[in-house]
């Protein structure tokens, strides 16, 4: 990232490795807690440099039941750089009760065997932007009113069936026969979660995405699929990035 221009960049969509000894091909997951913590600050710094005025930076996080404050701590780390505009809920998993009261479970989590801790069944995707005035587009995700009266009700929907999803995001994974050949990277994120972040900030207005911590280049398709002019990707892993070309081919 030294290597790019200042204000370079429209839109930043990535995941980091969360430090939680999770078992990756080059990177050691493992370092204690204040060395990661300032590690973090230091890319952070560089994608603020490189980030335009009205540029958003998305960034997905998560934690292991047995170490809750992670997200929390990294967050607090880059508060000298960036506005928290938002903070989306990524749902992996829940469970509700259809119109006949009948509850049914959706989407995938990974169980945990303990007495101690609930399933986990999200992680977080903070919205930094430089100023917390950057306008998004809110009803790129927008859903329907399940009360179609509040249409002519509320002044704001201006007429329209359309409503802000808010900050809740139901992305399950897709379901895959084989991880070492449909997904061979032990922490990615769903392309639609990538697709998301850019709808919401405004596709049309995201001229260069980068994602610093490329994997396998989930956030690369989503650009693709979403008309990205150019898109910046970093990845250390030989293996990951063949894997990531591969599938932007």
């Amino acid at each position: 990232m030294s290597r790019l221009s200042d204000e370079r960049v429209d839109l930043v969509v990535t995941s980091p490795p969360y430090n939680l000894g999770i078992s990756y091909g080059k990177y050691s997951d493992t370092q204690d807690r204040q060395s990661y913590l300032r590690w973090c600050h230091r890319w952070a710094e560089k994608i603020r440099r490189i980030l335009k005025p009205r540029g958003s930076f998305f960034l997905n996080l998560g934690a292991a039941p047995s170490n809750p404050m992670l997200p929390h701590e990294i967050l607090m780390t880059l508060r000298d750089l960036f506005v928290l505009q938002n903070t989306i809920h990524w749902i992996k998993s829940i469970a509700i009760r259809n119109g006949e009261g009948e509850q049914r479970s959706h989407g995938h989590f990974k169980p945990i065997n303990s007495p101690r801790f609930l399933n986990d069944c999200h992680e977080y995707v903070f919205h930094f932007t430089k100023s917390g005035r950057v306008e998004l587009d809110r009803l790129a995700l927008g859903v329907p009113y399940q009360d179609k009266s509040n249409i002519a009700r509320w002044s704001h929907t201006r007429g329209s069936d359309l409503r802000c999803r808010g900050n809740t995001w139901f992305v399950p994974y897709e379901t895959i026969q084989s991880r070492e050949k449909e997904r061979p990277h032990p922490a990615t994120f769903p392309v639609q979660l990538a697709e998301w972040c850019i709808n919401l900030h405004g596709a049309s207005r995201v001229h260069t995405m980068l994602d610093p911590f490329l994997g396998i280049g989930n956030s690369a398709v989503a650009a693709q699929r979403c008309g990205v002019k150019r898109f910046i990707g970093f990845e250390i892993d030989e293996t990951y990035l063949a894997e990531a070309k591969r599938r932007i081919g």
